[in-house]
């Protein structure tokens, strides 16, 4: 080893980027492979076989993570939200109603971070304080309050716009529509809000975090 070798500080590892920090690639191909498959099944089979294919294609998928060595609650959390899915299109016999849940669960994310921004409380803001402690007087700060309040801002307009784009085609019974809907909005979307959430938690983290 030669003596600027000895000398030079070891290399940090790269930070996760937000895409890494949810699942990466992998994790996006995860979220739309149920998705493509109930559509395309729905397109040529009956309701009946359409759920059988996508339920095994959840449980394949689920059994590769496993493999892989993913965390349990990930891999079987996935298969969870297909099987509920499943459930509800068996009961109502609509095949639309495979997206209901995450219609809904849209509508409640905007319900959410609107109502906190109407209080002058953002929930970005809360929840940052929440994990450093609780204590720190983060609305205080105008320019740490600012940026929370685009962070919840960002999320309540994705939020929002996926309640509104999917309920549309939900009551226009446009099932693949609804598909293509749900891969586009999905985890693009997600990132680009994280995006904004990130640089929110990290401009609250240097105003009000001592230096180390």
């Amino acid at each position: 080893m030669t003596e600027q070798q000895q000398t030079d500080p070891p290399t940090r590892p790269a930070a996760p980027t937000v895409l890494d920090q949810m699942g990466g690639p992998a994790g996006f191909v995860y979220s739309t492979i149920p998705v493509v498959v109930f559509v395309t099944a729905n397109a040529f089979l009956s309701l009946p076989v359409t759920l059988a294919v996508s339920l095994a294609t959840g449980l394949a998928l689920t059994v590769f993570r496993l493999v892989r060595g993913e965390k349990v609650a990930s891999a079987v959390g996935s298969l969870l939200g297909v099987a509920v899915a499943a459930a509800i299109v068996a009961v109502t016999g609509s095949a639309r109603d495979f997206f209901v849940i995450g219609i809904w669960a849209a509508l409640a994310g905007f319900v959410v971070t609107a109502a906190s921004l109407l209080a002058r409380r953002p929930i970005t803001g809360i929840v940052w304080n929440a994990v450093h402690g609780g204590t720190h007087p983060w609305r205080a700060d105008r320019r740490v309050l600012r940026a929370h309040d685009l962070a919840t801002l960002a999320a309540a307009v994705v939020f929002g716009a996926r309640f509104v784009v999917q309920q549309w085609l939900y009551v226009a019974e446009a099932t693949g529509g609804l598909g293509v809907a749900r891969v586009v909005m999905g985890t693009p979307l997600t990132v680009l809000a994280a995006l904004v959430v990130v640089w929110a938690f990290r401009r609250s983290s240097k105003a009000l975090l001592p230096a180390t």
